[in-house]
């Protein structure tokens, strides 16, 4: 990732400053343990797409909402 793109990007919720996880390609947001993914160089600084940095790396977040379908009739 461009250094000078990093420093003008900060977190979406507190505005601090992000670190670039090369490896996992995530700008991380150490302050609310969050990271937000980097896909072909571009940071997707969505909150709703962050992944929250203290839950274990295997545990799926739960839905915000769930749909059920409708039974066939």
């Amino acid at each position: 990732m461009d250094s000078r793109l990093l420093d003008l990007l900060v977190c979406p919720i507190c505005k601090g400053s992000l670190q670039f996880d090369a490896a996992a390609q995530e700008l991380i947001c150490p302050r609310d343990k969050l990271a937000y993914p980097v896909r072909d160089d571009i940071p997707l600084m969505l909150v709703d797409l962050a992944r929250d940095m203290t839950l274990p790396a295997d545990a799926t977040p739960s839905p915000s909402h769930t749909t059920t379908a409708e039974p066939a009739a």
